[in-house]
C-alpha cells in the first residue's frame, strides 16, 4: 500500500488512557478490557488521527525511537490496534507478519509494537462480598469475628455458627 495512505483514527470514546514513561495503559469501558501498549505501539496510536499518512507516521516514530522503522512496522501496529478495537475505520490487511518482521529486524526486535490485553472485571464483579471490610459472607477469608456476617471467624474463614 502507498506511503501516502492515511492511517485510521484512534478511538477516544469509552476509553480511559494513562500514559506512563515507556508504555500507555488503556482501559476499554465498553469491553471491560485493559490494554498495555509498549512505547512503539503507543507512538503509532498517537499518529492515528485520520489525517497522518503512513510516511509521516514512519518518520515520527523513527525520530522518537532512533531505530529503523518502515511502513510495515506501522501497519503491523495498526493491525494490532484494530484487533483490540483501539482504532476506527478501515485498515489495510498487513502484508507482512510479525514473524517476518522479527526475522527482518533481528536482533532489534524490541522495535516491534506490542499490545498486551487482559479482561478486567466489571465494577459489579469487583464488588465481591469477600472484599468488604465487615459483614463478609460465609466462605470469605477473615482474621477476626467482627469481619463476618455471623461473627464467626474459624480457621481464617467466615462460617455460620
Amino acid at each position: 500500500m502507498k506511503s501516502t495512505t492515511v492511517l485510521p483514527r484512534a478511538r477516544v470514546e469509552g476509553l480511559i488512557v494513562n500514559e506512563l514513561a515507556d508504555e500507555t495503559l488503556v482501559y476499554d469501558l465498553e469491553r471491560n478490557k485493559a490494554h498495555c501498549l509498549n512505547r512503539r505501539a503507543a507512538l503509532v496510536w498517537q499518529q492515528c488521527d485520520g489525517k497522518t499518512t503512513v510516511m509521516q507516521a514512519t518518520r515520527s516514530v523513527r525520530g522518537h525511537l532512533n531505530v529503523p522503522v518502515d511502513a510495515d512496522l506501522i501497519w503491523l501496529a495498526v493491525k494490532e490496534l484494530k484487533r483490540f478495537h483501539l482504532v476506527e475505520g478501515a485498515t489495510r490487511s498487513a502484508a507482512v507478519s510479525r514473524r517476518e518482521l522479527m526475522l527482518k529486524y533481528a536482533p532489534a526486535t524490541l522495535a516491534l509494537p506490542v499490545i498486551i490485553s487482559i479482561v478486567a472485571p466489571t465494577p459489579a464483579q469487583g464488588a465481591s462480598p469477600c472484599s468488604q471490610p465487615t459483614n463478609r459472607a460465609d466462605g470469605c477469608p477473615c482474621t477476626d469475628n467482627s469481619q463476618c456476617q455471623g461473627e464467626n471467624c474459624s480457621g481464617g474463614i467466615c462460617q455460620t455458627l
